[in-house]
Formats: C-alpha cells, structure tokens, sequence
C-alpha cells in the first residue's frame, strides 16, 4: 500500500504534479467546433462512450446545424439518427427540445451561465461545467465524471460518494487555476493506468503516494522506510 502525503492539500499538488508530467497536453475528446457541438456532444456523452459519441455525431453534426435544424426535427428521426447512442429515444428529445430553448430563450445561441445551462433538458451541472470551460472559457467548478469520482477516492483526496459531494470537495483543495485540467488528467490516466477493474499499480506515476496501491512494500524495520 502506497504512503499519502500529510495533508490532502500536499497529496493534491503532487499528484498533479507527476500527471502534468506524465500528460503534458490533457484535453477533452470529444469532436466538435462549436457551442452547439460540444453542448450536444457532451449530452450525448452520458453513460456512453466518448468514442462512440464521436463515430455517431460525425454525420450528426453534418446533418444538423443550427438550432432551428434539431427543432423541426421530429424525435423519432432525431432519435434514428443518434442510434448506437446509450438511452437515444430520451437524449433525442434532450436535443429537440434543448434547441427550442435556446431559440426561445437565447437567441439560438448557448448560453454562459450555470443557471441557464442547467435549465436545459439533460443537463446538469457536470455537462453545464465542461460546457462553460471549453465553450465560453469560464470555469466554476470541476467537472466529476467515472474517473475523477475514482481515482479521488483511491487516492485519498475525497471520501464523498456523489458527484456533487465530490466537486464542493475537491475545490476546496485543488488550486482553482488547475480545476479544468485535473478533470482531463484523471480521465487520461483512468483510462491509460487506474482502470476500474485492473489497475495497473506497478506501472502508475502515483503508486508510492496511493493509499489504495494494490503493492505490498517491503519495509526496512531499521529505518521504517519503504523500499
């Protein structure tokens, strides 16, 4: 078992430390190239896979441009269209009536605030957080997807189980200026290393700072130091 640092504060820096590190360019990855891409992208995203969300809305965004486009739409087309899609009759209607909302209410556009965002069928706060952060640059919060929920509490840094639990607790100890890319770089080595099922301890950048490292240390009783 790996040995935490003294506080969740200093266990926090290092960790960022050593994944900055070891992925130097986190990003999102799902493909869009606009607000509307990327809000629908996002909620397409629940409980799928990015890389899925990305093979299906590749036609998805070519066929659909604008607001008024999803709108007229009638759902069963919408939801032909997003087939593959985890739960695509109900996001279908998400999109539908997402789109009028933001003709009704917003001008076509997406809007910028939390509040908004949130009013918007299947959306919530994790969605609106990625939403604000790589459509509009403005970060709130952060974001706490499978990842993020994981590989905190193996690592100690939160003992919260709800994803709001966990992001009131983590801003408390993550520098606000790293909020967006802690999301990105727990995502990159959730899927690289942590793993849900198997992680791969022997090869992780955090393993001797881990409390849930699945290693045995060998402990020098002279000096009690691991080695």
């Amino acid at each position: 078992m790996g040995t935490p640092l003294d506080s969740r504060e200093d266990q926090v820096v290092e960790v960022l430390d050593r994944l900055y590190e070891e992925y130097p360019d986190p990003t999102i990855s799902l493909d869009f190239s606009n607000r509307l891409e990327l809000l629908f992208a996002v909620v397409l995203s629940a409980q799928c896979t990015d890389e899925r969300v990305n093979e299906v809305t590749a036609e998805l965004f070519e066929k659909y441009r604008t607001p008024e486009d999803y709108a007229t739409a009638s759902e069963e087309q919408l939801a032909e269209d997003i087939y593959g899609i985890t739960f695509h009759n109900s996001k279908a209607s998400y999109l539908k009536e997402s789109a009028q909302i933001l003709i009704d209410e917003h001008d076509g556009e997406v809007p910028d605030t939390m509040a908004a965002l949130t009013d918007l069928p299947g959306v919530g706060r994790k969605t609106a957080n990625v939403v604000l952060q790589h459509g509009h640059d403005l970060t709130e919060g952060i974001v706490v997807d499978t990842h993020v929920r994981r590989i905190s509490r193996r690592l100690g840094l939160t003992e919260e189980e709800t994803p709001g639990k966990i992001e009131r607790d983590l801003m408390t100890i993550v520098p606000e200026e790293d909020w967006k890319e802690y999301t990105h770089l727990l995502i990159e080595h959730g899927r690289a290393t942590c793993t849900a099922r198997n992680p791969d301890c022997s090869d992780c950048v955090l393993e001797d700072i881990c409390p849930s490292s699945k290693l045995d240390h060998e402990v020098d009783l002279a000096s009690g130091e691991a080695w």
